[in-house]
């Protein structure tokens, strides 16, 4: 199985699941932290690849870089901006519920 296949399912699941909460959330501060991220994800992998810190298997991944960074790294930037929304909606829900009791 390649990084981009993973990528997609690993997406389509934290999707499918996030989806009730994240539908409630703003969208616009959970784009921004896409976008923030993927900067960041593109000019440290750039630099840690330059660095051989670490090295991708070429038949793993689509052979599309970003400013020297894979194209599949971008996932976990996209799965942490949304993630962590949901992931923080939900536990202070149940925080709030909690402390009511």
């Amino acid at each position: 199985m390649t990084n981009i296949v993973l990528n997609v399912i690993v997406l389509a699941v934290l999707g499918a699941v996030s989806w009730p909460v994240l539908r409630r959330l703003r969208p616009v501060p959970i784009l921004l932290t896409v976008l923030i991220l993927c900067a960041l994800t593109a000019v440290f992998d750039t630099l840690m690849i330059a660095a051989d810190l670490y090295v991708f298997d070429p038949d793993k991944i689509l052979g599309v870089y970003v400013w020297g960074a894979p194209l599949e790294d971008f996932a976990y930037a996209i799965a942490a901006a949304v993630g962590m929304p949901v992931l923080w909606t939900v536990l202070g829900r149940r925080k709030a519920r909690k402390d009511a009791a």
